[in-house]
């Protein structure tokens, strides 16, 4: 049976770089977070698309 690891809070958004990868760590609603790893062209265009939605025209 595996051991049970208590749930210590979903803590911040977070992003690390971890050898050639971006880890992004992001708190999801219902509890938990999503975890996505990257390469650094990966994350420029994510950047490019958050961007353009989040600025006013």
């Amino acid at each position: 049976m595996a051991a049970m690891k208590p749930r210590t809070g979903d803590g911040p958004m977070e992003a690390v770089i971890e050898g050639r990868l971006i880890i992004v760590k992001v708190p999801l609603e219902g509890g938990g977070r999503l975890a996505v790893s990257m390469r650094q062209d990966e994350a420029e265009a994510l950047s490019r698309v958050l961007n353009e939605v989040i600025k006013p025209k």
